[in-house]
């Protein structure tokens, strides 16, 4: 009777997991229209909201630019990166002492640098240097979270 109960427990759990252990934050439709909603809410976001937003937009642009790139629409995805390099700039305007979520920033730009490392190998000699200078700006805005993190 037990290993039924123990079964039925284990099987209860595996079931409720699954749903959480396949999403993920590649997992959700990104689009212009997207970007465009969470570049609109960030001004009008608390200041110590903006950050974490910041971070959430250079991620969904950076996915983007990769989904531009493998369909072949280079230009497009070459002019994201220029924008996410000049909203890393933001990011680091908008740091301040009261930040909430800032952790998760800090998460989700190392993840955000991660992909950028993989466009990087997979994309042409010719793209690569933009795709490098914006690998650094995220990987330094990165840094700087994560100081902040450690900071407080």
């Amino acid at each position: 009777m037990r290993s039924q109960a123990w079964s039925a427990t284990v099987i209860a759990i595996a079931v409720l997991a699954i749903p959480a252990c396949a999403s993920s934050p590649d997992a959700k439709p990104i689009d212009q229209q997207t970007i465009s909603a969470l570049e609109a809410r960030i001004p009008t976001a608390q200041p110590r909201e903006q950050a974490f937003l910041y971070a959430e937009l250079i991620h969904q642009m950076t996915e983007f630019s990769m989904k531009q790139y493998a369909a072949g629409e280079t230009g497009k995805a070459t002019d994201l990166l220029k924008q996410i390099q000049n909203i890393t700039r933001k990011l680091h305007l908008s740091m301040g002492d009261n930040n909430k979520r800032l952790k998760n920033a800090e998460i989700l730009l190392r993840h955000t640098a991660f992909r950028l490392t993989e466009f990087l190998h997979n994309s042409s000699s010719d793209d690569r240097d933009v795709v490098e200078a914006t690998l650094a700006q995220v990987n330094k805005a990165e840094s700087e979270t994560m100081l902040e993190v450690f900071h407080k």
